[in-house]
Formats: C-alpha cells, sequence, structure tokens
C-alpha cells in the first residue's frame, strides 16, 4: 500500500496523545493504517510568522490533512490576530483547503465543537478515533 503524506493539524497542548497513536498505528504490521507524516515536529519559536511559515511548508509537502478535534480545537488562541484565525488548527486547515489537501475531520467526541474552517469544505468526517474508521476515510478522501 502506498503511504499517503499526511500533515496532522491537532492541539499539541491536549491531543498530542492521539497523534503519537497514529505514529504507533503506522509503525505496527498488525494494523492496515499506513501514512508518511508530513507534520512538523514542535516548531521552537515563539515568532508567529516563522511558525506560519514552517507549517505552510509542511502542509504543501502534504496530499491530505487529518484534523484532530478534541475538546478545544476551536479555542480562541491567545495570539488569535497575529495568526489571523482562531487558532492554529483553524490556520492549518485553511491553508490545507487552499493547498487542495483532502481533509479527514475526526471528532473525538460527537459534541466537540469542529474548527469553524472545517465547515463548508467538503471535509470528510469520522467520529470516534478508531484505526478502521480513520483508515476507512483517509482512502475515501
Amino acid at each position: 500500500m502506498i503511504k499517503k503524506k499526511i500533515f496532522v493539524s491537532f492541539d499539541w497542548t491536549n491531543d498530542k496523545h492521539y497523534k503519537f497513536l497514529l505514529e504507533a498505528w503506522d509503525a505496527n504490521d498488525q494494523f492496515d493504517f499506513v501514512f508518511d507524516d508530513a507534520t512538523p515536529e514542535e516548531i521552537d519559536s515563539n515568532n508567529v510568522g516563522r511558525i506560519k511559515a514552517a507549517l505552510t511548508t509542511k502542509i504543501k509537502n502534504a496530499t491530505h490533512t487529518l484534523v484532530i478535534v478534541g475538546k478545544e480545537a476551536n479555542k480562541l488562541h491567545w495570539k488569535h490576530e497575529l495568526i489571523g484565525f482562531r487558532n492554529w488548527i483553524n490556520f492549518e486547515v485553511y491553508q490545507s483547503w487552499l493547498n487542495n489537501n483532502k481533509i479527514i475531520a475526526v471528532k473525538i467526541d460527537k459534541d466537540y465543537e469542529a474548527p469553524e474552517k472545517c465547515l463548508g469544505i467538503g471535509a470528510k468526517w469520522v467520529i470516534g478515533f478508531t484505526e478502521s474508521e480513520i483508515s476507512k476515510a483517509i482512502n475515501e478522501a
């Protein structure tokens, strides 16, 4: 199976364990889940312009964007005015849409508020975080 280049958009503070689980699925031969992770390592900078540039480069190298929708995925970031969006996830989704990436939004809980930029762009939605449903959504996107 050809690995798809996937940028993972998520709330580092609250949802990084889901990102790590995706990596574990990819590394485990028992799972049918494969992806070429295009997500940057934690960007060691407080410079919003530098962060935007690093994220945009990674997004442009991806074919898909998988958005992990946790409890605070649409929360207003304290630097929202400099980011130009509610938060980094919304910035990443918008950049992904501009890049024509296939977008898969995975709501950890059906009641969690989706990032506003995920709405109305033809994203493939998954409710719950399971390997089989996420794999299916990536393959169908």
